[in-house]
């Protein structure tokens, strides 16, 4: 069963918010098949811990404006990996350097991704994919 219509709508936002903060290499995806805790992970990166939390303020100033509040936050005290838990969706917003480490794309790269506007995939990074 693919991504809800809520979740789809919220990924986008969340990814043209962490866009604004020029957040790097936005991706979106379905995971809705694979898990039952949420339909979509978006994953974003940034040059600094101040960026992290840039990214991280702008994404849930975005999404409040469709009533959606985190249900949880990891990680933002260090700023490297800040999870935030809309149910509907997961954002991480990680460091460059945990980005590569962890390789989140690696581990969904079953997963189709959702598509993103252009105006996203424009910033400084693009799309993981591209």
């Amino acid at each position: 069963m693919p991504a809800t219509d809520r979740a789809r709508h919220l990924a986008i936002a969340a990814a043209e918010a962490a866009a604004d903060k020029l957040a790097d290499d936005i991706v979106a995806f379905d995971v809705s098949d694979q898990l039952v805790i949420t339909d979509v992970f978006v994953v974003c990166s940034a040059a600094n811990d101040r960026q992290v939390r840039a990214i991280v303020d702008a994404i849930e100033e975005r999404l409040r404006q469709f009533d959606a509040k985190p249900v949880r936050r990891e990680g933002e005290r260090e700023g490297r990996w800040v999870l935030i838990d809309y149910i509907d969706i997961v954002v991480h917003v990680q460091h460059a350097e945990e980005r590569v480490y962890y390789a989140l794309e690696r581990l969904w790269k079953d997963c189709p991704t959702l598509p993103l506007p252009e105006s996203v995939k424009i910033g400084r990074g693009g799309g993981a994919g591209e």
